[in-house]
């Protein structure tokens, strides 16, 4: 019976092409074991006929969620073990703060998925036809458009590399004929029951119900999810120029010739821009929040708009993205200049440096003996800066040293006693000034990845 199922194999095959060295994401359940037999059966044959030897390596993750968990694990250790596969093992912690624990699993497992992947090496996952049925009406009931219908392509970049879904053709009913035929044994979580879940809602209530009036329903869908992901190829296609001339060099994008689109291509230019950040696909509200409050905002307004963990802000006629960082304007760090400082929030770290050539150094006065050295942030009220011959409020002096509303409040202030010394990297003041070289110190700013 096993050979009527050899169309997997070739299926198979065709979507690994050249590739030799792969990672499983490996549940143990029906669709990942019934993946790893085919690949297992596919390295036999390439052995068999001298090939390059493919390179198989599996990954099982523990979410914690379920009092079977550890079974699932030796479960999935002992098979990888009887089809002499490399198996690792990862447990996840799952933030369901924000999108849910269904959300929140997904997410913690790629992203142990990103971070096991080895050089040269592709990830293959299970999903398989019904899958992408239901990915589609999850879609659907939140309103998604072109980009969400889509649901799972095939294959797509991941991480430096490729994540294939060889299995999105084949139904559930046909993975599983193929498993009994070849005696396989799986896990059943039994969590899959519980239809509190939106996915497990739509299999084991909905679908029956739509496989029933129509058979072919997962396939139709699948041919939908297919066209609405080829518009939004054309698209991409047809907006890469326009986007690549509205994008900085800094990943802003400008304000200006979006004004003189119409509202479907700035949604679309402004989604693809979102896309390209790393940022989960906005709701059509939200695209019009981003450009009536903060793009069209007043001119002397400094707005924002919250987009998950980010923020959506206007400065010098582009939209910026922006991580919602810690608020450190009540922070003051004591400072012996003996040691190195290190700042809050991944900001990176200050030191006196021994000469004043290097990179981020700026050379101030040496304190007295009587002033208390601090490094502060956040400054409100008038200052006299080196080379200015009248002091100016400090927020027309950031705006005219052109730093941007959200690294004024990040950028280390040296302050003796109250004594505003520097904003490192930007100005020194009239009270900061050196006089003499053996009254100066340098102070270097080694700045973290945060400070962007």
């Amino acid at each position: 019976m096993a050979s009527s199922y050899d169309f997997l194999l070739t299926t198979l095959a065709e979507q690994i092409g050249q590739h030799k060295k792969i990672l499983v994401g490996f549940s143990g359940g029906l669709d990942s074991t019934v993946l790893l037999h085919l690949l297992v059966r596919l390295r036999t044959q390439s052995h068999q006929l001298d090939r390059e030897r493919m390179a198989l390596r599996a990954i099982h993750i523990h979410h914690g969620l379920n009092p079977k968990a550890d079974l699932w694990v030796e479960h999935c250790r002992q098979v990888c073990a009887d089809w002499q596969i490399d198996f690792r093992t990862e447990q996840v912690e799952l933030n369901t703060r924000q999108n849910g624990i269904e959300a929140a699993a997904r997410n913690a497992r790629y992203h142990a998925f990103q971070h096991e992947l080895q050089q040269d090496e592709v990830l293959m996952t299970a999903q398989h036809l019904d899958d992408q049925a239901e990915t589609f009406l999850l879609a659907l009931k939140r309103g998604s458009g072109p980009a969400g219908l889509s649901s799972m392509p095939p294959r797509m970049p991941f991480a430096g590399t490729t994540l294939i879904r060889p299995l999105l053709d084949v139904s559930r009913a046909e993975l599983e004929a193929y498993a009994q035929a070849q005696k396989l044994q799986w896990v059943e979580d039994d969590s899959n029951q519980d239809d509190r879940y939106d996915r497990n809602f739509l299999r084991l209530n909905i679908m029956p119900l739509l496989n029933q009036r129509w058979p072919h329903f997962p396939q139709a869908v699948s041919r939908s999810a297919s066209l609405c992901g080829e518009q939004e190829q054309l698209l991409d296609e047809l907006l890469q120029e326009s986007l690549y001339s509205l994008v900085t060099s800094e990943g802003a994008i400008a304000i200006p010739p979006l004004e003189n689109s119409s509202e479907a291509k700035r949604n679309a230019l402004l989604r693809r821009w979102l896309h390209q950040c790393g940022i989960k696909m906005p709701a059509r509200e939200q695209l019009q929040r981003i450009w009536s409050e903060v793009a069209l905002a007043r001119q002397d307004a400094e707005p924002r708009f919250r987009l998950g963990q980010h923020d959506i802000r206007r400065y010098r006629q582009q939209l910026w993205l922006v991580p919602q960082y810690q608020n450190l304007t009540d922070s003051m760090l004591e400072w012996d200049l003996q040691q190195k400082l290190t700042l809050p929030d991944g900001l990176g770290t200050l030191l006196c440096a021994k000469e004043n050539s290097i990179e981020n150094c700026m050379t101030v006065r040496k304190p007295n003996s009587h002033e208390q050295v601090t490094v502060r942030f956040g400054v409100q009220g008038n200052i006299r800066i080196v080379g200015r011959q009248h002091s100016r409020h400090s927020k027309k002096l950031w705006q005219e040293l052109g730093v941007a509303p959200w690294l004024r409040e990040r950028t280390p202030l040296l302050y003796y006693n109250e004594t505003l010394i520097a904003a490192l990297g930007v100005f020194i003041t009239k009270e900061g000034q050196g006089l003499l070289d053996n009254e100066e110190i340098s102070v270097q700013w080694k700045r973290g990845i945060l400070y962007a």
